[in-house]
């Protein structure tokens, strides 16, 4: 066992990833791997108070995903004037991105503080570990965002509404998405898929809560037939909880229970985490 800053951490076995520095003070998470695969330094910032929200997210993606959450902590953490609780997010990325089942891993062996809460973003892309990824997320109260065919969808339902299947690929989003807003452009053209800037500015005031309202409406179409945005369930899930099966976490969207994950095409959770923050009010949708 290390011990940085206060927190507790498992080095794990056969030689754990190196800790690259985090510019000054601090803690840097990392998860159990070799020398070449390793988390990106993320710096522990205590909370400013006890009825600060702390949430560790893992991220599948490298960068869209780690700068979208930190966009979310500069644009909302603080709870906007007593408008909403506020929350402090930590990303945690590895280079070159990370499988559902890893993401899930990096984020579960966290040594945490009683009330800090878990989350994990992973898309399906063509990943094959997703069962697994869901089942231990549900074993370890590992909230989960997920996303048909990508994270890239969630950007897009900012400015527009999406329907019909994307089998998987994610060629029309990135299109639709770089048609949608002039900062969106040149999105992923030479692998920039940084979300800074004017991309950030974009998905700002009426964008989150159109991006809500859009995801919701996936949930409604879904093919499945039962499936209803109204029963979502956005409230945080303490770690010590008993676990619900895999099959149930997997609704908590809204999606009904025997709704197989990978058929919700198109379709993202992330929604339910801006709700759940308190950033977007959905209960009049």
């Amino acid at each position: 066992m290390s011990r940085r800053g206060g927190r507790q951490q498992d080095n794990g076995v056969g030689g754990a990833g190196e800790t690259e520095g985090a510019g000054g003070a601090g803690t840097s998470r990392r998860r159990r791997g070799s020398r070449d695969d390793r988390f990106a330094p993320v710096p522990y910032r205590p909370p400013v108070s006890k009825e600060q929200r702390v949430l560790f997210i893992a991220c599948e993606g490298e960068v869209t995903e780690p700068q979208y959450l930190d966009h979310l902590n500069s644009r909302y953490g603080d709870g906007g004037d007593g408008e909403r609780q506020p929350f402090l997010i930590h990303p945690i990325s590895a280079k070159n991105g990370l499988i559902p089942s890893r993401a899930v891993a990096a984020v579960r062996d966290l040594k945490q503080a009683e009330g800090e809460e878990a989350w994990v973003l992973f898309d399906r892309d063509e990943h094959h570990d997703i069962p697994k990824a869901l089942r231990e997320a549900a074993e370890a109260n590992i909230q989960v965002c997920f996303s048909h065919p990508s994270f890239d969808l969630w950007l897009l339902l900012h400015f527009q509404a999406m329907s019909g299947r994307q089998s998987g690929s994610n060629k029309d989003i990135v299109k639709k998405l770089r048609a949608a807003h002039p900062a969106y452009k040149s999105f992923d053209v030479k692998n920039d898929k940084s979300v800074k800037g004017e991309r950030r500015d974009a998905l700002d005031g009426e964008a989150a809560n159109k991006a809500v309202r859009h995801a919701r409406s996936l949930v409604n179409q879904c093919e499945h037939g039962g499936c209803k945005a109204d029963n979502r369930k956005p409230k945080p899930v303490p770690r010590g909880s008993v676990p619900e099966s895999d099959r149930k976490w997997a609704a908590r969207s809204g999606h009904a229970e025997d709704c197989p994950v990978l058929k919700r095409d198109p379709s993202t959770d992330v929604w339910r985490l801006l709700v759940s923050l308190g950033i977007v009010d959905d209960r009049s949708r």
